[in-house]
């Protein structure tokens, strides 16, 4: 599979991801994993008396599937993740949730190394009835063509 480069990707181009199911086990796992224990994600009679009537994934465990949701997109040539900007939790996703993600290249900036330069995408996390449950941009820094 080729890669893209910084070159050949403009402004407003849009990829959407494959769809990845979260199950209980993601969750179980992740709780392990982060040492993130709160009751909202691993008691379901204590999540019963709450607003969302039964447990939640964690936001991280979304975002960090996101990441790899980004992997069945269009690959980039990619440098190195450079961080998120203005990240949002704006829905729960609950197990059983199918989700995929949105890109959209929302801007393009020179590096001072003339061989890479900046991808800003606005990425949307999406459920399966296509609600946004998390957003914000992602900062890539990509490699140009050889010269």
């Amino acid at each position: 599979m080729s890669k893209i480069f910084y070159e050949e990707l403009n402004v407003g181009d849009e990829h959407k991801s494959s769809g990845r199911t979260v199950t209980e086990a993601d969750i179980v796992n992740f709780a392990g994993l982060s040492a993130d224990y709160n009751n909202m994600h691993i008691d379901e009679e204590f999540a019963k008396k709450t607003v969302f009537k039964t447990r939640v994934a964690h936001g991280m465990l979304i975002t960090s599937i996101a990441t790899g949701l980004w992997f069945t997109m269009p690959r980039l040539a990619t440098v190195a993740f450079m961080g998120l900007e203005d990240w949002r939790f704006s829905g729960a996703v609950f197990p059983g949730d199918t989700v995929h993600i949105t890109r959209k290249l929302v801007e393009k900036k020179e590096h001072k190394r003339p061989n890479m330069g900046f991808f800003i995408f606005e990425v949307n996390v999406h459920n399966q009835k296509d609600e946004v449950v998390q957003k914000g941009k992602w900062a890539i820094l990509v490699q140009k063509k050889e010269s």
